[in-house]
């Protein structure tokens, strides 16, 4: 939790409230040291303190009281995933550390979100006591929520057509970049950055979500997502592209590139050369453009004449650009999206 002022109230004990949030957090205060973690848990210190480094956390002294009951249980859930196969050796590290990377970023920004509201009442011992009681069970409520939607949109997808048993299988990717970010970003003050760029993240992600991709992650001024077909990919590249060309419209000038092909997918990412082009293509478009790579070439054009039309986009074409010289390819080639 935040720092909450008490220059105003000398009598608002501040320890003692975040102790009671930690206690609401956690069911009790910390009252356990690592070895009585590993003996409740019945996991050998060793692998309980690489499982608690994993996740994020700090490794603690031996005589340190920094655990309670829950710690122990999810070493024991985690023993007990590893016994039903769904943790393998090869995959446990990887995806713990997965879970502590990502719920550490949610953990700060909602931390710090809550940390405002609280701070901003007239009586902030009683806004902590609300946060405790009524406002983190639904925030806890509402995240299970969310998991359990994507989860089976994930399942979904993957039985539609993917093949679990295979490493990588095709799909589209696309960055989606902005143009002059850090010249932007250097006449703005903090506030109006986040603002500006939290504007770029929702607004592209929604174009993106209404096209049917999904939005692997956000790197400060560029977005990367997939789709299954490149027919997708272009169309919302290309809408995304025109909204920042509008200047009526407060959305960025972007720039994206578009390759298609077998992509690995592990723990939420992607990888492969199929990423690696599309970013190189995104590094070559010019402000406003859309440039793609031979796969999405192939497999939209009607023919592979000179300039092919885009089977799913009526009036587009795709107009061949100079091969370039980037970063891991001496040659590139690419394509121009034009209306």
């Amino acid at each position: 939790m935040a720092p909450i002022p008490d220059d105003e109230d000398p009598g608002l004990d501040l320890a003692a409230l975040l102790a009671g949030v930690e206690r609401d957090l956690l069911g009790r205060a910390p009252y356990l040291t690592r070895q009585e973690v590993s003996e409740r848990s019945g996991v050998p210190v060793e692998v309980a303190e690489l499982m608690w480094h994993l996740l994020g956390f700090p490794r603690v002294e031996d005589d340190e009281v920094a655990f309670t009951d829950a710690d122990a249980q999810a070493i024991r859930y985690a023993v007990d995933l590893q016994r039903l196969g769904v943790l393998g050796a090869d995959s446990q590290a990887a995806l713990v550390r997965t879970w502590g990377r990502s719920f550490a970023r949610l953990a700060e920004w909602q931390t710090g979100l809550l940390a405002e509201v609280v701070a901003a009442q007239v009586d902030p011992e009683k806004g902590v006591r609300e946060l405790s009681t009524d406002v983190l069970p639904r925030v806890e409520a509402l995240q299970s929520y969310v998991w359990r939607r994507h989860l089976a949109s994930a399942a979904n997808r993957l039985l539609a057509g993917a093949d679990p048993a295979q490493p990588a299988h095709a799909m589209s990717v696309c960055f989606v970049d902005i143009v002059g970010y850090t010249t932007r970003s250097k006449s703005l003050e903090e506030s109006e950055l986040v603002s500006w760029i939290e504007h770029f993240e929702d607004q592209t992600t929604g174009v993106v979500l209404d096209h049917g991709g999904r939005v692997i992650k956000t790197i400060g001024d560029e977005v990367l997502f997939v789709t299954d077909d490149p027919a997708t990919a272009v169309a919302a590249a290309r809408e995304l592209v025109e909204r920042g060309a509008d200047e009526d419209d407060p959305f960025p000038s972007v720039r994206a590139g578009v390759a298609h092909g077998d992509v690995v997918s592990r723990l939420g990412d992607v990888y492969g050369e199929t990423v690696n082009i599309a970013a190189r293509l995104t590094s070559l478009a010019r402000p406003g453009t859309v440039l793609v790579d031979r796969g999405v070439h192939d497999l939209l054009c009607c023919d592979h004449g000179t300039h092919p039309a885009v089977e799913a986009g009526a009036g587009l074409e795709l107009r061949r650009v100079r091969r370039a010289s980037v970063k891991g390819y001496s040659r590139l080639e690419a394509w121009h999206v034009r209306a």
